[in-house]
């Protein structure tokens, strides 16, 4: 009896609690558009682990234990709402969205502010403005997409590296790269022992956002590391009362996007007899641009997961990235993890953020200099195969390129960790301390090797160079941050302390003569015949920070942000080892005046302007020291042994290789900017507009002494006076069309003009880019010279072709001889203007997007023509263009001086990304009550391109350097780019 008793209560219960549940649902649209809004969090309050989330068409269904309560609505982009229910009901929820260019998020160095208080020039990109399809890196991702933002890849290689020039070049030993902080923690740019593109690590679909700080204001809070600009990089974090798990997979195909014009088996055979050259005819007709490419097959696939309640939230990812490119043995394989966690505690004033990222790199990379050179100066009379194997007989006795393939290889391991815990705690309102504790710890081990080979025409002897890289990178932050108000005024005060070590630790050696087994030289060490050399390094570098921010704000209209920070750097001698950097910026924010508050026209109008100084110690270490090596050649010996007959018996000497330099000071960029940000018609129209001017002081350099008797060649030094200055203007502008209609669109672009030039430089030339090979190695091609732009063309001016048969430059001068003195700047490698534009439609689920970018006003120097396309070559049975053949009397022995002959435009109009996109809605395949959306997308990449060069691809950026002077403009046989096509996939459930 007793059972049945319990039984009748439970069933009661049951029963109780099933008619206590009741349904609420609705649809949320937005308040302006009246349209739905998918992905919306809705809770009741109080109970935010019951969260549900609104689909594709704004539905939502809910079940409550009470008859009556309150709904909360929120969605980034959205005000968060809150509905009050009665019983089982159908709602419709409207929300308003925030007014995005006012109350955006902008993250601005050991803080964030809202876009209507920031008074520096940032730059910010949402992952859904990022560039889509085939993507390695976080520079790939805001190609474009900012004013004043110059983002080149040194080649179309997988992954390659990039420059990312921040208002103009404004330094020459320390290059164009700009600080990288990813989550509060501030990357090094010293070597990680990977070839490609450092930033590959982080998985681009990880990214939430970029800033970009391009002015003094926003950047000199990192003070000694931000004269290049600093990229801020946000990855993505959970949200409370949301969750939600992605998969995205992608399928790409990527071929050679142009092709060099050579000569076809017919046309060479007509060209070499046009210049009485030797035809060595394989009765064949081969392109070896097409034998030496392929079409690459990129796949990714990425999860991720994320959610939250009112304590806690989290986002977690794993993603798989495999690259191929065009060149065989052209790949980049990435694994990644992620996971970002937040927790609240003690009445939420203790808190605490963990970013963790993991990634394994795998990158293999070909010969891309010797295959390119094969591609386009190859016999194509010369068959590829014999017998279905590689021709060993091919003219000039050259090794077939698909043997070379087979027998070298360049591969990277690369295993990296980077993460970075903050605790914080609110001591009293609005007094917040925080420490950051952070690591970034790399491993790489690459192998450079070539097989034994051996054939009737070629030996090639087994090569192994192994190289084992780590780097680690630990930081150590502590800061205390004041939010308070005073009636109108309102405060953020700002003081930290930082402290970062940096280890880099390398050994290497090269062995060779191993036999030709069928086993990998790495495979097989101790077998090597010929010298082992061997090296190693190790370098520590320490830097110590203290610094302070103002924010003052008097009612919400007038702003004012100051900024000291004092670094102190192991790489410097003691009596200047810190350098300090300030900055100030004042703000008025024009439409909160009773004038214009009341505009209907114009909603926002914000003035700013600043000033402020950022250094540079993008220097080697060690460099204030002496430093000595041990010689028995020259004048460093002498013979104390009598009985000695050579060096051999002679003692070692101590000889400096550098000189102590402990007065080196920091390069120093002294930047004013003034901007203007607007927006018009119901926020439709927005707009900046700045203008710059950026004066880089104490350039740090390795020259020659000009006191002849010295123990050095070369020594480090600031030079005195010497300036490189920048200054610009920059324009962006957005439009949107009305969201409400079934049919809208979105357009805009940026423009930024940059003038460069170098003043009070005591060097008649510091040369960047010299010619190689062709019997003109170290010949200057470009330089450093006062008064002109960095990477300025100094050479011969070409004027054809004279009766001998030979070149004819311009007597500039006039003394009636052709010397050095002739040579003339003829353009620079630095653009005059970069721009982008973009077009982005929509018809109900169906979108489509357009991406464009340019350049204009450089020159590019096409080293490879210089090299390789000459009658020269083509008299002895190598291809070549028609420029061997564009002068009829030119003789064969005619020589490739660095002339204007080889100088062209490089301007360019590229489409960069087109994208065409359907949002499929579950239920019409049945799936609704398993998804929330469905993505469908098909994305091209550099799809055409608009240009005067003749060479692969108009942007160059071979990634050299002369005398550690980066090189720019100059094309040496650079890794050409492709044409890629993504199809892709992305779930949400």
């Amino acid at each position: 009896m007793k059972k049945i008793y319990a039984l009748l209560l439970l069933a009661f219960g049951c029963m109780s609690y099933s008619y206590g549940q009741i349904n609420v649902s609705g649809v949320v649209v937005s308040d302006v558009e009246k349209v739905p809004v998918p992905g919306v969090s809705v809770y009741i309050k109080g109970e935010p682990k019951g969260a549900v989330t609104t689909d594709f068409d704004g539905n939502f269904k809910i079940k409550s234990q009470q008859n009556d309560g309150i709904l909360v609505f929120s969605y980034v982009g959205f005000k968060t709402k809150e509905v009050s229910f009665s019983g089982t009901q159908k709602l419709t929820v409207s929300l308003a969205e925030e007014v995005s260019t006012l109350n955006e998020v902008v993250v601005v160095g050991y803080g964030s502010q809202k876009r209507s208080d920031v008074t520096g020039a940032i730059s910010s990109v949402k992952s859904e403005s990022f560039n889509k399809g085939v993507v390695a890196n976080a520079g790939q991702l805001i190609q474009g997409k900012v004013a004043g933002v110059n983002v080149v890849a040194s080649s179309g290689e997988p992954g390659a590296t990039q420059d990312i020039i921040i208002r103009g070049v404004g330094s020459l030993r320390s290059g164009t790269t700009p600080l990288y902080v990813v989550d509060g923690f501030a990357l090094d740019n010293s070597n990680t022992g990977v070839a490609s593109n450092p930033l590959n690590f982080i998985n681009p679909q990880d990214i939430e956002s970029i800033d970009v700080l391009k002015d003094a204001s926003a950047s000199a809070i990192y003070g000694s590391r931000a004269a290049n600009g600093v990229v801020v990089i946000t990855t993505k974090k959970g949200s409370k009362g949301r969750s939600q798990i992605n998969l995205s997979m992608s399928t790409g195909f990527s071929s050679l996007a142009n092709k060099v014009d050579v000569f076809s088996a017919d046309e060479f055979r007509r060209a070499v007899a046009s210049v009485n050259g030797n035809l060595q005819d394989g009765g064949a007709n081969t392109d070896w641009q097409d034998e030496l490419t392929r079409t690459g097959v990129s796949q990714n696939v990425n999860l991720s997961m994320s959610g939250g309640t009112e304590k806690s939230t989290y986002s977690a990812s794993v993603g798989m990235d495999d690259q191929e490119g065009v060149l065989k043995n052209s790949d980049l394989k990435r694994y990644s993890g992620r996971l970002n966690l937040t927790q609240k505690a003690l009445n939420d004033k203790f808190n605490v953020a963990f970013n963790l990222t993991g990634t394994k790199l795998e990158n293999s990379r070909p010969d891309a200099r010797t295959v390119v050179g094969n591609m386009l100066t190859m016999n194509p009379t010369d068959a590829v195969y014999v017998n279905g194997q590689p021709n060993t007989n091919l003219s000039n006795d050259v090794l077939n390129p698909l043997i070379s393939q087979n027998i070298y290889s360049d591969i990277t391991n690369n295993n990296r960790i980077l993460a970075n815990i903050a605790p914080s705690y609110e001591f009293i309102k609005g007094l917040t301390y925080k420490f950051n504790l952070g690591v970034d710890y790399s491993m790489s081990e690459r192998d450079i090797q070539v097989l034994p080979y051996s054939s009737a025409t070629n030996t090639t002897l087994g090569s192994l160079n192994n190289i084992i890289t780590t780097n680690n990178n630990t930081l150590y932050e502590n800061t205390l941050t004041y939010n308070f108000n005073v009636k109108a005024h309102s405060f953020t005060v700002l003081a930290g302390q930082s402290y970062q070590k940096i280890q880099v630790n390398q050994k290497s050696y090269n062995l060779s003569g191993f036999p030709d087994n069928g086993v990998e030289p790495k495979n097989q060490i101790e077998t090597a015949s010929e010298r082992t050399t061997q090296s190693s390094s190790a370098v520590e570098n320490e830097l110590q920070s203290f610094f302070g921010r103002l924010n003052y704000a008097f009612d919400n209209k007038y702003l004012v942000t100051a900024t000291m920070r004092a670094d102190g750097s192991s790489k410097f001698g003691k009596n200047n080892r810190y350098g300090y950097f300030p900055s100030v910026a004042l703000g008025w924010n024009i439409t909160k005046e009773d004038f214009l508050k009341e505009s209907e026209t114009l909603n926002n109008l914000k003035l700013r302007a600043s000033w402020g100084q950022t250094g540079s110690q993008e220097i080697p270490s060690k460099i204030t020291k002496a430093s000595y090596t041990e010689s028995n050649t020259g004048n460093d010996t002498y013979p104390l042994d009598p009985s000695a007959t050579d060096l051999s018996g002679y003692p070692y000497g101590s000889i400096y290789t550098r000189l102590a330099n402990p007065n080196i000071q920091w390069e120093v960029s002294t930047q004013a900017n003034i901007g203007l940000d607007f927006s018009l018609f119901n926020n439709r129209l927005s707009g900046t507009v700045d203008y710059f001017n950026k004066v880089s002081e104490n350039i740090l350099l390795e020259v020659a002494p000009t006191d002849p008797i010295q123990p050095t060649s070369k020594y480090w030094t600031n030079i005195p006076n010497m300036q490189i200055k920048n200054n610009g203007i920059e324009v962006a502008l957005d439009y949107s069309s009305d969201k409400s209609k079934d049919f809208s669109y979105n357009i805009g672009g940026n423009i930024s003009f940059t003038n460069n030039k170098v003043e009070n430089s005591p060097y008649k030339i510091l040369t960047t880019g010299g010619a190689q090979g062709g019997g003109q190695s170290g010949a200057t091609i470009n330089g450093v010279l006062n008064g002109q732009p960095i990477g300025s063309f100094y050479m011969l001016d070409f004027i054809g072709i004279g009766t001998d048969g030979l070149n004819q430059f311009a007597d500039t001068n006039g003394d009636g001889q052709i010397l050095d003195d002739d040579r003339i700047v003829a353009g620079s490698a630095l653009p005059d203007y970069i721009y982008a534009f973009y077009l982005n439609f929509k018809y109900k689920n169906l979108d489509l997007g357009f991406n464009f970018n340019g350049a204009g006003g450089n020159k590019i120097y096409n080293h490879v023509a210089m090299t390789s396309f000459n009658r020269g070559s083509l008299a002895n049975s190598f291809n070549t263009t028609d420029r061997a053949t564009q002068y009829l009397n030119e003789s064969s022995t005619n020589s490739n001086t660095v002339s204007t002959r080889y100088l062209e435009d490089g301007s360019f109009l590229r489409l960069n990304n087109a994208t065409l996109g359907y949002n499929l809605s579950p239920k019409l395949v049945g799936l609704g009550d398993a998804m929330d959306n469905i993505r469908l997308s098909v994305t091209g990449q550099n799809l055409f391109v608009i240009t005067k060069y003749s060479g692969y691809d108009p942007e160059i950026n071979t990634g050299t350097s002369v005398g550690d002077i980066q090189s720019f403009g100059i094309d040496y046989f650079s890794y050409p780019r492709s044409r890629t096509i993504v199809f892709g996939l992305n779930v949400a459930f």
